[in-house]
C-alpha cells in the first residue's frame, strides 16, 4: 500500500502552509470507528461514526473497506441497491472492485483509482470482485466517501468520473516528508482530477516516519483526517491517532499531522485520509441509500424506488 507512488517525492512541486497566514487548526476531537459488515459481508471501519454532522457537512459517511486478504472464494462486494441525492467517492486502495449500473455505467477501479458516481436523481447499482480475484483471493483495501448535493443539485441526471490512478496530482510536504495524492479539490494552488458539485477537497497522504506535514487549509472549509494504516499525532497539541481513528480539526488556515519514529510492520509509512469541505448548510434528512432535505422528499425517494422510476436491474446482469 498504496499502489500510487512516486520514486523520489524530493523531485514534486512542494505544499507548505505560509507562515504569514498559518493560524493552525485545534484538535477538537479523535474518534473510534467501529467495525462492522458490509454488502454481502464484506468488513469495513465507520470512519465517522460519533461525529455529529455540524462538523462533517457536507461528508455524510466513510467507510473504510477492509484492509483484508482474503483466501480463495472470500472475497465480497455488495447486491443492487438505489441511491438518491448525493455522491459516492470509492477509492481502491489495493485490490480490485467492478462496478454497474441501471443507467447503463460501468467498469473496474483497481489499485489507485478512484470511481466518482453522482447519483443525483437515482440509479440502481452494483459493486462486486471480478471473478478471478474470487477464484484467487489476495489483498483489498479502499474507501467509500459519500459526499451530500446542495437542494439545487439533488435530481440532477446521474454521471461518473473515473478518475484513474495515474491522474491523480501527487505532491510532497515542504521538506519531502510527506507524500501527497490530491484526489479532489485544491491544495497550494495545485488542482485534483475530481470535478466536486460541492468544493471539498480530498487527500491521501503517506508520511515518513518521523515526519511532520503542515498543509494550507482554506479557512471556510471544515477539516478531518482519518488514519488508513500506522500511528502519529494531529495539531501542535499532537493528540494522538492511529490506524481507524478520525480527527476533527477547529478553525484555522492550516493544518499539521506527524507520523510516529516508528510504525508498525505492516506499513512503513502513517497513512491518512485528509478531507475538508464547504458546509451547505441545508437540513439533511437520511436514511439508508437515500439523502434528500425533508422526510417528505425521502418518501418520495422510496415510492420512486419501488414503483421501479429509479431504474430497473439490466438483463443478464449478475
Amino acid at each position: 500500500m498504496p499502489a500510487i507512488t512516486a520514486e523520489n517525492p524530493l523531485a514534486l512541486p512542494r505544499v507548505a502552509a505560509s507562515p504569514d497566514r498559518a493560524a493552525a487548526r485545534p484538535v477538537l476531537a479523535v474518534t473510534t470507528a467501529p467495525s462492522g459488515l458490509e454488502g454481502e459481508g464484506f468488513p469495513v471501519r465507520r470512519a465517522f461514526a460519533g461525529i455529529t454532522y455540524d462538523y462533517l457537512d457536507p461528508f455524510i459517511m466513510m467507510d473504510q473497506m477492509g484492509e483484508v486478504d482474503y483466501e480463495a472464494g472470500e472475497p465480497k462486494g455488495t447486491p443492487w441497491h438505489p441511491h438518491r441525492g448525493f455522491e459516492t467517492v470509492t477509492y481502491i486502495i489495493d485490490g480490485t472492485f467492478v462496478h454497474q449500473d441501471s443507467h447503463g455505467g460501468g467498469g473496474i477501479i483497481t489499485d489507485g483509482d478512484t470511481q466518482w458516481m453522482t447519483a443525483g436523481s437515482g440509479l440502481l447499482h452494483i459493486e462486486s470482485p471480478p471473478e478471478e480475484l474470487v477464484m484467487s483471493g489476495g489483498l483489498f483495501h479502499g474507501l467509500q466517501l459519500w459526499v451530500n448535493l446542495p437542494a439545487r443539485d439533488k435530481m440532477i441526471v446521474p454521471k461518473y468520473q473515473d478518475i484513474r490512478g495515474g491522474t491523480v496530482k501527487l505532491l510532497a510536504s515542504q521538506d519531502g516528508g510527506g507524500l501527497l495524492r490530491l484526489i479532489a479539490g485544491d491544495l497550494g494552488g495545485h488542482a485534483g482530477p475530481g470535478a466536486t458539485h460541492t468544493p471539498i477537497t480530498m487527500i491521501h497522504a503517506s508520511v515518513s516516519p518521523g515526519a511532520e506535514v503542515t498543509l494550507p487549509w482554506r479557512a471556510d472549509f471544515n477539516a478531518l483526517a482519518y488514519g488508513l494504516a500506522g500511528s502519529g499525532s494531529a495539531g501542535a497539541e499532537r493528540r494522538p491517532f492511529r490506524m481507524g481513528q478520525s480527527v476533527v480539526f477547529g478553525d484555522g488556515e492550516s493544518l499539521t499531522i506527524r507520523a510516529d519514529a516508528a510504525q508498525d510492520s505492516r506499513s512503513a509509512n502513517f497513512e491518512v485520509v485528509l478531507l475538508g469541505g464547504l458546509p451547505i448548510r441545508e437540513p439533511m434528512a437520511h436514511y439508508g441509500p437515500f439523502v434528500m432535505n425533508s422526510h417528505a422528499e425521502l418518501a418520495q425517494a422510496f415510492d420512486d424506488f419501488q414503483a421501479g422510476r429509479l431504474g430497473t436491474i439490466p438483463a443478464g446482469a449478475a
